[in-house]
This record gives C-alpha cells, sequence and structure tokens, in this order.
C-alpha cells in the first residue's frame, strides 16, 4: 500500500495536511477527495472501505484533515470555513502529481457537507457522493420539530471538544469528557463540558439557540453549477440526517439533473455491508469509463426496512390516511385506542407527563441505540396513548412521510409530543417500531387549531394480518431534553422545577397521513 503526507498552502498561508494513496503502476490517475475533521488515518472506515481499496481500483485517494483539526493548522471554525478552503483543495488536488485532472468527492455526515461547499462555482468537484448529511444547521444538524438533539447532539459536540483537548494538550479535559461519554453522565452534564472545552464550538452554539423553527439559523447554499453535477445521494431510514438528504435531492431535480439516491435500512454508522460497490461504479462511470453505468442500477431505489428487499419507489398512493378514536382509555388500555383508515376520528384521551419518570426515546433515528427496536412495554405504560388498526385485510406498503394533525390542549406554557409508528405482529405479542417523531410546542391562549407533527420518512412493507399503530407520550428523554413545562429552553433531564404535564387530546379531525417521499413522476407502477 502506497502513501503519503503532504500539505496545501490555503489562500490567507495556513498550510492543510493531506494523506494520498496512490494506485500500483503509472498514472495518471483521477483523484477521490474526502475532507474530514476526525484525522485522515481514520478516513471514515467507519462506514467506508479502506482508501486503499478505492486506490486498488485506479484512484489517488486524498484524505484531507481539514482546518483546525489532525496535523492541519488554523483555528476549527465549523462549517463556515469549508467553502473557502474545499474551492482552494479541488484547485490544489487537480494539480497533484500523479492526478489527470479529473476528480470526484465522497463522505458521509461532516464529510458529506463538506464536499458541498465552495465560495468558487469554478472549483467544485466533477462528481459526488455526499452521504447522510444536509444543508440546514438547524434541521439537518440540530434540532426537530423545534426541539434540540439533546444525546446526538451533545454526543457530537463533545466527540469534537474532546480532540480539540488533544490538540492542545489539555489530557485532564480529553479524559473528563470521554469519562462523561463512557458513563453516559453527558446527558446530565455535557453542556457544562461543552461551555468548559469547546465554549465557540458548533454544538454548544446551537444547543443555545432556539430550535423553533422562526429562529434564526445558517442554511448553506452549493453553487447553482455544483447541484447540476452528477451526484450519489446516500441516506438511511433511521438516519437523523434523512430529510436533509431528500432536500437535497430535490434541489439537485430543480437545477435540472438526475441524482441518483439510495435508502436503506441504516443508522448513521450502520450501514449493513456499506455501499463501496454502488459508489466506485459511480466513480468509475463519471471518472474513468462511462460503460460502468449499468451497473448502478435504477437511478432512485429504497430497501424495504423489514424485508431487506431493494425496490424502485412506490406511485404515491393519494390520500392514504387514518383517524384516532378512543373513549378515553388509550393511555391505560393500549388496545382500546383505534386508528381507522380512510375515516374521522372521534372521543378524547388525557396523557400525563411526569417528569420525575419521563417516557424513554429508544430506537429510530434520534437515539443512541438508533434502528428498529420492540417498544411493547413502553406502550404499556399509563403515559404512552396507543391507537391500533384492525388487522390488514392486504398488504401495506408504507412508504412516504408520515404526519399527525391533532388538537392538544396542555395546562402549562409549553409541552412535547412523541410519537411512534409501530407494526404489531399476527398474534400482538410483539410491537416493533418503525420511526418517530418529535415536536415541542408552546400553549397559546386562544390557539385552536391543530398541531403538526411530522415524523421521520420510512419505507416499511406490512403484511395481511398484521396491525399498524400510533404511540404518542409527553417525552423521548434522553432524545430530546425534558420539557420543563414553564416555556423556558429545556436543557437536560428532569430537575425540581419541571412540571407535571396533562395534555388533553382531542380525536375529532385528528389525522395521520402518509406524504409521498418523492416527486410523483418518479414511483414506479
Amino acid at each position: 500500500m502506497r502513501w503519503r503526507d503532504v500539505e496545501m498552502a490555503c489562500r490567507d498561508g495556513v498550510r492543510l495536511v493531506s494523506r494520498l494513496w496512490h494506485p500500483e503502476g503509472e498514472g495518471p490517475w483521477p483523484v477521490l477527495l474526502m475532507r474530514q475533521p476526525y484525522g485522515r488515518a481514520i478516513a471514515s472506515t467507519v462506514t467506508y472501505a479502506h482508501p486503499s481499496w478505492y486506490a486498488a481500483h485506479g484512484f489517488l485517494v486524498v484524505v484531507q484533515d481539514v482546518r483546525g483539526r489532525g496535523a492541519s493548522q488554523g483555528e476549527f471554525l465549523g462549517f463556515e470555513q469549508e467553502a473557502a478552503d474545499g474551492a482552494d483543495t479541488v484547485r490544489w488536488a487537480r494539480q497533484l502529481e500523479g492526478s489527470n485532472g479529473r476528480l470526484g468527492s465522497y463522505g458521509f455526515s461532516y464529510q458529506g457537507l463538506t464536499q458541498l461547499l465552495s465560495d468558487d462555482p469554478t472549483a467544485i468537484p466533477d462528481c459526488l457522493a455526499p452521504a447522510m448529511t444536509g444543508l440546514d444547521e438547524q434541521r439537518d444538524w440540530a434540532s426537530e420539530g423545534g426541539a434540540h438533539w439533546w444525546a446526538l447532539g451533545l454526543g457530537w459536540g463533545l466527540q469534537l471538544a474532546a480532540q480539540r483537548c488533544q490538540r492542545q494538550g489539555d489530557w485532564a479535559g480529553w479524559q473528563a469528557i470521554r469519562s462523561s461519554l463512557s458513563s453516559d453522565s453527558f446527558l446530565h452534564d455535557g453542556l457544562e463540558l461543552l461551555a468548559r472545552h469547546d465554549p465557540e464550538g458548533m454544538a454548544y452554539r446551537w444547543l443555545q439557540q432556539p430550535a423553533e423553527a422562526e429562529s434564526a439559523a445558517v442554511t448553506h447554499q452549493p453553487p447553482a453549477a455544483l447541484l447540476g453535477r452528477p451526484m450519489l445521494l446516500i441516506g438511511g431510514w433511521h438516519d437523523p440526517h434523512l430529510r436533509g438528504i431528500l432536500e437535497l435531492w430535490h434541489r439537485c431535480r430543480a437545477a435540472g439533473s438526475t441524482p441518483w439516491l439510495r435508502i436503506g435500512a441504516w443508522t448513521h454508522l450502520d450501514w449493513e455491508g456499506g455501499i463501496d460497490q454502488l459508489q466506485v461504479a459511480f466513480f468509475q462511470q463519471h471518472l474513468q469509463h462511462p460503460s460502468a453505468a449499468a451497473e448502478l442500477g435504477a437511478p432512485v431505489l429504497l430497501q424495504d426496512s423489514r424485508s431487506r428487499q431493494w425496490q424502485e419507489p412506490s406511485a404515491p398512493v393519494e390520500h392514504l390516511s387514518w383517524g384516532l378514536r378512543s373513549n378515553g382509555l388509550a393511555a391505560i388500555n393500549p388496545e382500546e385506542g383505534e386508528l381507522v383508515l380512510e375515516q374521522s376520528g372521534s372521543g378524547s384521551v388525557t396523557v400525563v407527563h411526569d417528569p420525575w419518570r419521563p417516557v424513554p426515546g429508544r430506537g429510530g433515528h434520534l437515539g443512541l441505540d438508533a434502528g428498529p427496536c420492540e417498544r411493547s412495554d413502553l406502550d404499556r405504560r399509563g403515559d404512552v396513548a396507543c391507537f391500533t388498526s384492525a388487522p390488514l385485510a392486504q398488504p401495506l406498503n408504507l412508504e412516504g412521510r408520515p404526519q399527525l394533525q391533532l388538537r392538544v390542549e396542555a395546562d402549562q406554557p409549553s409541552f412535547d409530543l412523541c410519537a411512534a409508528l409501530s407494526v404489531l405482529e399476527h398474534d400482538g405479542s410483539s410491537v416493533h417500531q418503525l420511526c418517530t417523531g418529535v415536536g415541542r410546542f408552546r400553549q397559546q391562549a386562544g390557539n385552536t387549531g391543530a398541531l403538526q407533527l411530522a415524523l421521520q420518512p420510512l419505507g416499511a412493507r406490512l403484511e395481511r394480518g398484521q396491525r399498524l399503530r400510533l404511540s404518542l407520550a409527553g417525552s423521548a428523554w434522553p432524545q430530546i431534553a425534558v420539557n420543563p413545562g414553564d416555556g423556558s429552553l429545556p436543557q437536560g433531564p428532569s430537575g425540581p422545577q419541571h412540571r407535571v404535564i396533562s395534555l388533553e387530546l382531542d380525536l375529532a379531525g385528528a389525522q395521520l397521513r402518509l406524504l409521498p417521499l418523492l416527486d410523483a413522476e418518479v414511483g414506479a407502477n
């Protein structure tokens, strides 16, 4: 395996370090570029094959430590630094010894966004493979439904803070963060650790600002030319950045391009075997030889989260919706509440959120234990209202964006509403969670309108005889911080000032809808 470390100078003189892996034989070769903050030697091998594998397929692979990380000079400023540094790096990498001038980029999460940013529309990759990322710092990186990502946001921020301590030689700070993460005490003291060890970092800033949709947030804007370049977009049903990938797909389509899209039954870090074969075929087609196109398959493929079968998108189903019904016992008896297909809701039920024993968030896309899970014990709690359909008379393909419309009256100024969509097996012995959603709301006098709660997009086929269930609770700890109820910004677990919150769910007019995942013309018949 041939590799070497090289430096490049940015326009302001700061020097960035990259590691290069060379193919065997004589070049020149096309370049594959990844820019990341976690150490060039790691090279995102938590999800991707090692760079030497890509080099063996005829690519000069470049993995760069971004500014202020690893061996690179400068101060790490997060995403705001990447447009200028990214443009400088693309220009430099095209001129490397052994490069033929063609360049593709790849990477997920932070590395997914770095390849989308450039302050020079002439200094962009020829093709890109962004995975599990998004352009909106608030919606795609920090919060959902007006609530901050608590466990995920703190965990990621503290990882960056620990590496900052390591870079500064602050071994005590590094150890304090590591111990807190290992013991899960970061869920209680993580904000204080961030304030102490990385007060200027993105994660700390996000957690300090309001998460409501109307608050000021940074949305990064790729050059228009970049959105028109060939792109392979990778998302996961259980990944928190899925909405960002779907939004990027729509933006590329609006720019006139036809991006490839793959959504697997994956979490942020578990891709169940990876996408390296697909990715190398994509780069071979656009950087080496177009004849590899046949290996890519259909432009859009979705993996069923239950059967694990890959398929093209379904044609959107018109007016697929369910009403919610209960005689008031849906929070005591998980079988009492009904989910009725294409019918109106009726009745009401009261859910009491007790901050002493908040309902846990489990699995889904925001959990530290992300992914599908069994939740029958949660549904048996007296502070979880359940609404269950009749056994399906025929198979049902759930592909789209679930959205709940519901009127809620609370006895405190603010409250949370946390939803889970699950499938019950034929005998009712197990409840398999499919997706979740969270929302933070303020009680406003005189406002009798229904609130809207978006759940994570999903793709799952239910079989005949199975049942669909919607579960509603007043918390999802530690996925989001426990709401104090007084209107203040939630910043952690329950405390002595947290209030009991009673939620009256008015089911008349309540509706669970399944909105289309993609444009109608993409769906297969």
